[in-house]
């Protein structure tokens, strides 16, 4: 799957409504065949910090991703609510979910 991970240093004043004005481009990614998930995170530490956790299920799904209408509208809407171009991790991993944290098994 490939695996991406982006922080979105947003505007102080469009922080709180994020959540918000990514909705749609959100649900349209989720409904996407080739996604596996894709989820967003409030950073603890600063407020108007997101984090973007989202993964999909192959190269040919990471491209459908970018190629889509509603990726396109975000890279036309969404720079204007940010601080900063978002930052990105992006590699490709060989399993297609998430693995069990072995070291904090929970016992019961």
């Amino acid at each position: 799957m490939i695996f991406i991970t982006a922080k979105f240093r947003v505007k102080p004043e469009h922080a709180d409504r994020w959540p918000e004005i990514t909705g749609e481009f959100t649900e349209a990614t989720r409904a996407e065949p080739g996604c596996l998930w894709f989820d967003w995170s409030r950073s603890v530490d600063d407020p108007a910090e997101y984090v973007l956790v989202e993964a999909f299920r192959d190269d040919a799904a990471g491209a459908a991703h970018v190629q889509s209408a509603h990726f396109e509208q975000a890279r036309r809407d969404l720079p204007q609510y940010l601080v900063e171009t978002p930052r990105i991790v992006n590699t490709t991993v060989p399993q297609d979910d998430w693995s069990e944290l072995g070291e904090m098994a929970v016992k019961g």
